[in-house]
Formats: structure tokens, sequence, C-alpha cells
């Protein structure tokens, strides 16, 4: 609103300056004091903003009214004054009144797009399209406000529809853990849904200027009440005298990018901190409990220009951000761009995202879902209620943005909506609002996303990984593979300090975890993501076999032979080169691999399978360039079984019976001397 308003009142005060110096009032008192109004805002300084003395005119424009009521400019220039006072009712009011007095007071039918762009700002939809209308057939109007006519018509017609079927909405404040009387808002979560960390706008008497306050970072835990406990500040490393604002959590909570911006000087963003110009993205990691300093985002995302409100993906390979342009005209906008992490750990040079998501004007406070294609963004371009709106756009299989849909009415209004997070199982959305009831200025609330809106659910997969025999933390390098796809969708490494990894999963998906770390066999495992409506997470430890093991052998759990076959699978082929890497990054390392089935069969023909089995992925690992000498097979049948069939006979259900079996057909392999 506020930035509509002020490119209405350049128009309006074009249109003013260039008019002719003949009134429609005879009254010379009156004159007199519509001629000082007019000037008092460039004469004198409002003691209260500080700016230009605009209700000193108003004031006097009051007093010309009082002499003569029919005065129809004197409505027309206070309208245009409290345009810039940000008072668009006011403005409103005084438009009607001159239109009243002299239906047709500007050439091209002017006034009538003022107040029609007015009308829709504050939601009054219908006199919108009526005014508008009005100005779209008057003679002379010019082209290119016919033309934001008209679309503002489209959104005027959207408006309307979008009230009479209004979708459920029941915001409620996250209470005074989070919510203050200062300003909170910019939301973002760790995938569990247990950390909240969010910026504040608070005063600090440190900040030079007669604006004496700055953003920082607050964090707040969610209690085993399910309230939210009283948020505490990030520490001086990362919040400083200067603002920091907009951060993006990575899934588990390690690693976080954020917005810095300079001081007045333009060349200070904090201490030990080095920017590119205005608002640069810094990022930092969490080490245990301790965060390090932050440093500018490496790679080619942040240049002169302005960059903000990141994203991060859950996999952490792809970051999206607003970045500011210039528009035609001099009309700030701003576009939303994606950047891909590169292998060496620098942004590759940023993308802007299609016509699809951006338009001509502005986009704002993108959110990429952990489901990695679900978007929601602000816009106010696309067709909407007035002012920023919120949308979200799903890629399809070929990684095409759709067409965003409107989140409706009453999500969207005609004010500005933004900072939108929705949580990882898409049910809980959160948002800032300075509505009633709150604590004082924006508050951070949540609600209930409505079905159509929400994304593909997605559940955090957490573990430990560890020393098998010594049980200490490893800081292991991780990898999860969709086995259908075969893409890697999570490339991670756990805490340096405690071994924990949390990361983000979509559901009623089969996945294969691989987990490597030097001076160790690596880990393999596969498992299904079907959770049941009300489980949350997915737990798996991880315990490393040093590769001075020479004893237990160490199970090849994603690979996978045609039914009484012994052909490998292509899903297994993401598994076997990461034992080629694990043998050529450990040259001296001579291995045994060995095949396993269970006792269902004939025991000779299942030996003869299982020798079959081990001597592919033994010729697997040749073609891939490891040397025949560190390598041999052998087939064990049936005569190795994980489970007993004593054993699997005690078990009370089939299908805990079927997972037995299925663990005892199984290619392993062990280290050798």
């Amino acid at each position: 609103m506020k930035n509509l308003l002020l490119a209405l009142f350049i128009l309006a005060t074009a249109s003013c300056s260039t008019a002719q110096m003949t009134y429609s009032s005879k009254n010379k008192k009156a004159i007199a004091l519509y001629e000082q109004g007019r000037r008092e805002p460039g004469k004198s300084v409002d003691p209260k903003t500080h700016g230009p003395n605009y209700a000193g005119g108003i004031a006097l424009l009051e007093k010309a009214l009082e002499k003569d009521p029919a005065f129809w400019e004197v409505h027309m220039v206070e309208a245009e004054m409290y345009i810039e006072l940000n008072q668009p009712h006011k403005a409103i009011e005084h438009y009607r009144k001159a239109l009243a007095i002299n239906p047709n007071p500007t050439s091209g039918g002017s006034t009538y797009y003022y107040l029609g762009t007015l009308e829709y700002g504050v939601g009054e939809y219908e006199n919108a399209v009526k005014d508008l209308t009005t100005f779209t057939q008057s003679k002379g109007a010019h082209p290119d406000n016919i033309t934001m006519a008209k679309q503002i018509i489209n959104d005027c017609t959207f408006a309307i529809e979008a009230m009479k079927n209004p979708n459920q909405f029941k915001p409620v404040n996250l209470g005074p853990g989070v919510n203050t009387k200062d300003p909170e808002y910019f939301p973002t979560i760790t995938v569990d849904g247990k950390t909240l960390l969010f910026t504040r706008l608070i005063d600090d008497k440190r900040v030079t200027g007669p604006y004496q306050k700055q953003e920082d970072f607050y964090v707040s835990n969610l209690s085993t009440f399910n309230t939210w406990e009283t948020a505490v500040p990030m520490p001086k490393n990362i919040n400083t005298v200067n603002n920091e604002g907009a951060p993006t959590i990575a899934a588990d909570g390690r690693t976080l990018i954020f917005v810095a911006c300079s001081d007045e000087s333009g060349i200070n963003y904090g201490e030990n901190r080095k920017g590119k110009g205005s608002c640069d993205l810094f990022y930092t990691k969490r080490l245990g409990n301790q965060w390090i300093d932050p440093t500018n985002l490496p790679g080619a995302i942040n240049t002169s220009s302005w960059e903000s409100q990141p994203s991060l993906s859950a996999d952490g390979k792809t970051l999206y951000f607003v970045r500011k342009v210039m528009a035609r005209g001099g009309r700030p906008d701003s576009d939303i761009y994606s950047s891909t992490l590169k292998d060496d750990g620098t942004w590759d040079t940023p993308v802007r995202l299609p016509n699809t998501i951006n338009t001509p004007y502005m986009e704002e406070s993108v959110l990429i879902h952990p489901d990695g294609k679900t978007l929601y963004f602000s816009s106010q371009g696309h067709p909407g209620m007035g002012g920023l709106d919120i949308f979200v756009s799903r890629m399809d299989e070929n990684g095409v943005w759709g067409k965003p849909e409107n989140l409706g009415y009453p999500i969207n209004t005609s004010a500005d909506e933004n900072s939108l997070l929705v949580s990882a199982d898409g049910e809980i959305a959160f948002f800032a609002s300075d509505r009633e009831g709150g604590f004082g200025d924006l508050d951070i609330y949540y609600f209930v996303m409505p079905e159509k809106f929400r994304p593909v659910r997605t559940v955090y997969f957490d573990g430990l990984v560890f020393d098998a025999v010594t049980k200490k933390p490893i800081p292991g390098k991780f990898s999860l593979v969709n086995i259908k796809t075969g893409k890697e969708v999570i490339k991670s490494e756990a805490d340096q300090v405690t071994g924990a990894f949390t990361v983000s999963l979509p559901i009623n998906e089969d996945y294969a975890l691989a987990v490597s770390y030097p001076g160790y066999t690596f880990f393999s495992q596969n498992f299904n993501m079907t959770l049941a409506d009300n489980q949350e997470s997915f737990h798996m430890d991880v315990p490393m076999v040093s590769v001075s093991n020479t004893v237990n052998p160490v199970t090849l759990k994603n690979v996978f032979f045609d039914l009484a076959k012994a052909s490998l699978r292509p899903e297994s082929f993401v598994e076997l080169n990461k034992l080629r890497d694990f043998l050529k990054a450990n040259p001296t390392v001579k291995i045994e691999i060995g095949g396993h089935t269970d006792t269902r069969g004939d025991a000779a023909d299942n030996l003869k399978l299982s020798d079959a089995r081990a001597k592919s992925v033994k010729d697997y690992l040749i073609q891939q360039g490891i040397e025949a000498a560190r390598l041999s097979s052998k087939g064990y049948g049936e005569t190795m079984p994980i489970y007993s069939d004593d054993a699997i006979a005690k078990m009370p259900t089939e299908k805990e019976k079927e997972k037995a079996h299925q663990e005892n057909r199984r290619t392993e392999y062990k280290i050798v001397k």
C-alpha cells in the first residue's frame, strides 16, 4: 500500500503542477488559503514526522473549504496530501467530494484512476471496479494507466469471488514466549518443529542517528507442554549492532543463512564481516553448541545489489532468495532467484526463476518447502486481493514450476501478506501480523493450512553416527538416495561434536542410506518411509566399523538381484559405487564378498545362487577399476543365517517372519588381511 500511495502521489502532484491557475471558486480568501496550503509542505517541517508539513497544509486547506465548500480543487490537493501521509481512507473521501462537485475535474479521467486504485488498496473492490471502468472509458486516458486499470479490475473480480468463498482461517498467537511489544517476523523452524528462530526489531542506543533500532535474531524452543519457551537472543558473534534478518535454517538446525546489511557508511557489516554492497547473505554453522563467526556466502550470489530473504532447500543444495532490481521508470522491483551448491562448497551463478513465478512487480518472502517441490512466495504481480499476496507453486516431474495459486481470502487481504512458513508435515503455517489482540506491533501466529494448499508431507529422519566398538561420536558424511529414481535427495554430514544428524524426507518413498568416514567401512541401509498418520519421525542409529576390524562383516543393504537370479538390478549401482569409492580411498584394503540365502528352497541350489551373486558383485567392482587381486568372493548359501528357522517360527506375525527371511538373504563384505 505504501508503494502504491507513493506512486499515486507522484502522478497526482504532477497532474496538479501542470494544471492551469484558474479556479472554480471566486472567493479570494478561500483562494489565498488554498494557495498557502499547497505551498505549506515545501515551506515548513512537520514537528512530528520531521518531513514536509502536510498536516499544516491540510489545516489551511480545511479553512479554505470553510470559506467555499464547493471549491473542488481543495479536495483534490487535500487527497494528494493524505496519500503522502499514508491515509488512503481520507484521500478517498476527498476525491469523492471533488467528483461530487465536478464529475470531470481532470483531463483523461485520471481522478477516477487515482480513486479506483485507492479503493482497490483498501479492499473496496466493487467501488474500484466502477471507478476504474469509468476511467478506461474516458477520452484521452493514458494508455499505460488503462493497462494498469484493467489489471486491477481483474484483481478486484478475483477478490470479490474469493471473499464469497473464504477459506477456513483461525490464526493463533504463539504467545509471550515469542511475541513482545516489539515487532517479531520472518520465522524459520527446524524440520523437527522444535526450534523456532525469528527476527525481532529492538531498541538499541548503540545505533547512531535518530532511529535507534536494529534487527536481531531470537530463538525459542518448544517445551514438553507444547508451548514456546521465552526466546533468547543469538550469540553476540551473530547478533551485532547492525541489522540481521530474514533467516533460513537448515533441516538439522546446524546451518544458518541470513541477511546482514551495512550501516550508513555502506561498508560496515559488523565486526569481522565483509560485504559486497547494501544487504548480503551470510552463513554460519553450529558445532556442538557453538556457532562459528558468520562469513559472506561464498560464490556468486552476493553482488552490489540487495540480496535478501533466503530459503534453503532441505537437501542443502539449492538456495532461493530475493534480489532487488530496478524496473522501468525507476519503480522498485524484486525477483526470486535460485542458486545451486557446487562440489567445492561455493554457490553457483544465480538463475532468475521463470516468468511463471516472477512478474514485472514485486516478488518477496520466498519459501521452499522441505518436500523440495512446493514453493510459497509473496507477489504484487499475480491476480490477488491487493498489495502483496501469498501464492503457492508446485514443481512437476520435469522440474517446471506450475501456475501459482493464490491462497485466497482471508489468508490474503487488501494489505500486504508475507513471511509465510509452512511446517514439514504441511499442516501448520506460521506468519507475521499486526492484527488486533496481539502483544504489540507485528506478532508471529500460526494457523491450520487448508488441505488444497498443503505440500507433500515430510517427516524428519534422525540418528547418531558412532564407532561400533567405542561408541565415540563420528561426524560421518551421509547420502540418501531415492531407490526408485536413483536421485540423491540428501547429502550432508553428522555433527562434528555429537555425531547427530537430522534431515527431512517426503513420506511413502524407498530410500538408501550410505554413511562414510575415513578409517571406517561405509555403512548402508535401505528403508521405506511409510509411516503411521501420527508418526512424526524415523530414527536410525549408524554404528561404524573400523577398517582394522577383520572380524565383523558389513552388510550391503542396498544391493538387489532379480528373483532367483544373480543379475544385479540397476538400483544396486549406487551402493556398489560407494564400495568402489571406499576401496579406492583405501588402496591397501582387501575384501571378501559373501553371498547368503534364506533356508527356503533346495540347499544346493541356494549355495550355487549365493556364490553366483557374490561373484556378480566382484565382477562389477573389477569393471569399476578395482584390482582383481584385492577381491575374492564366496557363496555361503543358507549356512550362516542371521535368524535361525527356530527363531523365525516363534515370531508372532507373518510380516515379522518374512522380514527375518529377507535379512537372511544378503550380500556382505569383510576386510581380509
